[in-house]
């Protein structure tokens, strides 16, 4: 293949152009098993390219490295790309990993067809980013947080998504049936405005606290929901 612009040969399909410093691809999707990674490079609505890498998975001491190694070979692909946006689906483990080895914002997909999925997001309405600290994000007049490091490790977990605008902690509810399962976390369904709640459980205690979400309709307000989760369960903040 060659670059679009000035017409020199790319190493792989989809490849930025060093010569003329022209990206080739616009959108990365990782599709993720424990053994396989299937990376498509789309272009507005075309895909431009996809490649498959593999691994054999080690047990024990070894997993670590191989595991590493393995996103590492697939963080390599989608840097070849230089893509604005990267999506991803499947296996935890190792999107985890890729995600260490990039600096892309990667947001989680869902659906049978990971492809189409990203390809039907382009004729909805971008979501604003925010870029802010925990701290900036952090409101409201209750500011204590239920569940020590963990109920703080969710707070963060969910401040640190880039659709959050504000997270705002509510009073703490200590009627509720105790637990053993230690501190859980779950944003609940979208409201009609885009904006979700994140309820923390410490034992018998129950924290809701409001997310407010550049979301603008109870739909993207789900993709975000989603996206929420997906960070929780990643974090070992849910069962």
């Amino acid at each position: 293949m060659a670059c679009r612009r000035c017409a020199s040969p790319l190493d792989r399909p989809g490849d930025y152009c060093l010569v003329c410093r022209t990206p080739n691809a616009d959108t990365v999707v990782l599709e993720l098993t424990r053994e396989r990674a299937r990376v498509t490079a789309l272009l507005e609505e075309d895909v431009i390219a996809a490649r498959e890498i593999t691994t054999t998975p080690e047990a024990g001491e070894n997993e670590p490295v191989e595991l590493r190694n393995f996103a590492g070979l697939i963080a390599d692909e989608v840097r070849r790309k230089r893509p604005e946006e990267v999506y991803a689906t499947g296996d935890r483990a190792v999107l985890t990993a890729v995600r260490e080895q990039i600096h892309y914002k990667l947001y989680r997909i869902t659906g049978d067809d990971a492809v189409e999925s990203v390809i039907e997001r382009r004729g909805q309405p971008a979501l604003e980013v925010v870029e802010a600290s925990l701290s900036e994000k952090l409101g409201g007049s209750h500011t204590t947080l239920i569940g020590g490091r963990s109920g703080r490790k969710a707070v963060r977990t969910i401040a640190a998504h880039p659709h959050v605008k504000k997270l705002v902690p509510g009073p703490i509810d200590a009627s509720g049936t105790g637990s053993r399962s230690g501190v859980r976390a779950k944003a609940t369904r979208s409201d009609g405005n885009g904006n979700v709640r994140l309820l923390v459980r410490d034992g018998s205690s129950v924290q809701e606290n409001r997310i407010v979400t550049t979301a603008h309709d109870r739909d993207t307000g789900e993709r975000v929901r989603e996206d929420l989760n997906e960070a929780l369960q990643e974090a070992a903040l849910q069962e």
